[in-house]
């Protein structure tokens, strides 16, 4: 059984509601995997769009949320999860907005895609602090035993 990642809100490649974005409550995905390898000790969370600020000439990939030791155990995460209801051990890293916690699609123009990866590691990261993208992935370097990817998109209304 290989690792899947799936959200009741959008489909693999659907749009994702204006609830889950700027132009909404901002909202974190409702979130659900399963196929998680008996070898897996933890699990990563990162949430990124590779089309930023433009997808017809990207500059940059723009992070929208970091989560960490997120328990092997665990089957996801409820629809707008607060810190405080994140699964006992999960760690949160910084976004590109220099904070915690989920920052909804807001693109600046066209319709833009965002990775939802999950990571599963035969490890639990050492406590990184509150790591950005590129430090977390250095320190999951030779960890990951399987992954699965969910992508949505979204383009404001303008």
């Amino acid at each position: 059984m290989s690792l899947t990642l799936t959200s009741t809100a959008f489909t693999a490649g659907g749009s994702i509601p204006a609830r889950q974005t700027c132009e909404g409550q901002d909202a974190s995905p409702p979130l659900q995997w399963s196929g998680v390898p008996d070898s897996a000790r933890s699990l990563v969370l990162i949430v990124d769009d590779p089309d930023a600020p433009d997808p017809a000439a990207p500059q940059r990939t723009w992070v929208h949320w970091v989560l960490y030791n997120l328990p092997a155990s665990a089957k996801g995460l409820e629809e707008a999860v607060a810190a405080s209801q994140l699964p006992p051990g999960t760690r949160e890293g910084l976004n590109d907005w220099k904070r915690t916690g989920y920052g909804g699609p807001c693109p600046p123009i066209g319709r833009h895609r965002y990775f939802h990866k999950l990571y599963a590691l035969d490890t639990e990261l050492l406590d990184l602090g509150k790591p950005d993208k590129a430090k977390l992935l250095d320190a999951m370097k030779g960890h990951i035993v399987a992954q699965a990817e969910l992508v949505g998109t979204y383009q404001k209304d303008r």
